[in-house]
């Protein structure tokens, strides 16, 4: 198992950027996909980006943030990261990181956070 602190959510207004951070321990962090979340309409969560183990070659977006979010990772410091920019009022919501099961988002994700609120004003 493997223990998560998010943070760096806050206030913003429209147009602006915030940059998430995810502190992991308990497991070796350059070994497991890593992702963060958010609610949706209808839907507890749903993906927003993830990254794949050690070098993190394999990144996914969701399409409403492609573009405007990047995910990255510090195996040094145990780290993921997520970088939105051009925020909009509807990126408002409580984000979650996220570890994955394996080296690849594919396996599925069963470590989370507690969540960060982002919150957007326009």
């Amino acid at each position: 198992q493997v223990q998560l602190v998010a943070s760096g959510g806050g206030l913003v207004q429209a147009g602006g950027s915030l940059r998430l951070s995810c502190a992991g321990s308990g497991r070796t962090f350059s070994n497991y996909a890593m992702a963060w979340f958010r609610p949706a309409p209808g839907k507890e969560r749903v993906l927003v980006a993830s990254i794949s183990w050690r070098d993190g070659n394999t990144i996914n977006y969701a399409g409403s943030v492609k573009g405007r979010f990047t995910i990255s990772r510090d195996n040094a410091k145990n780290t993921v990261y997520l970088l939105m920019n051009s925020l909009k009022s509807d990126d408002t919501a409580v984000y979650y990181c996220a570890a994955g099961n394996g080296y690849y988002a594919t396996a599925g994700f069963g470590s989370w956070g507690q969540g960060t609120q982002v919150t957007v004003s326009s």
